[in-house]
């Protein structure tokens, strides 16, 4: 009996996916003023809440934060985070960090917050009876989601995490039950750089596939600590 395979995409299109993964950036400098359409934005929400989510229960919410005063408190957040990130280095890899951008959140026109309602009814428990966080992990499917469809459309999209969550909490009113999970910035730039940010600094390099792929069973190889390269 001879079984159908399902279609694939056509190799333009195919190639098109591929490179927007492949070209996904983090961005944290060169936004422009210019906002982004209301029409762009809800595709890229759209986008993001075509994500795939764990018993279909869809956790993330989505808060656009535009207003400055707003984005001005979240601004603060971050200085004292990285003040205190700062002092946590020493040496050359302190020098590095201090010369390095880590934030877009005052050039950026708008931020966007993505948050996780952990407990939500919807999806009736269906998988997080025995792994919970999987509610975090499908919030996350979403960010990617956005991330790559910003990419296509020439949005830059920096992820935020220098920030204390309970000030982040305060400042955007998140109840205790909700989990923040990612603060992103959103705008149009004026170039994607053609390797990641923190490379291109000397912060860290890419592993290679290979270091981290197995089969059937763990690498005992891989430690506790890094790959091998």
């Amino acid at each position: 009996m001879e079984v159908t395979k399902a279609a694939g995409f056509e190799e333009s299109e195919r190639q098109a996916v591929y490179r927007a993964i492949r070209e996904r950036r983090d961005v944290r400098r060169g936004f422009l003023p210019e906002p982004i359409p209301e029409n762009l934005l809800h595709r890229l929400l759209e986008a993001a809440h075509n994500a795939p989510s764990v018993g279909l229960m869809q956790p993330w919410r989505f808060i656009v934060v535009r207003d400055l005063t707003v984005r001005q408190k979240i601004h603060q957040i971050f200085l004292r985070a990285n003040e205190q990130a700062l002092a946590g280095y020493e040496g050359e890899q302190q020098q590095n960090y201090a010369g390095m951008k880590l934030e877009g959140i005052l050039e950026a026109p708008q931020n966007l917050c993505i948050v996780c309602d952990s407990q939500s009814s919807q999806g009736h428990q269906l998988g997080r009876r025995t792994m919970p966080e999987t509610a975090v992990y499908s919030a996350v499917c979403a960010i990617q989601n956005l991330w790559l469809a910003a990419r296509t459309e020439g949005i830059g999209v920096g992820w935020v995490s220098i920030l204390e969550p309970s000030l982040l909490r305060d400042a955007l009113k998140i109840p205790v039950n909700i989990t923040p999970v990612a603060y992103l910035c959103l705008g149009y730039v004026n170039a994607f750089s053609t390797e990641p940010d923190l490379e291109r600094a000397g912060w860290e390099k890419r592993t290679p596939l290979k270091s981290v792929l197995s089969f059937d069973q763990y690498d005992s190889s891989w430690g506790e600590g890094r790959p091998a390269s």
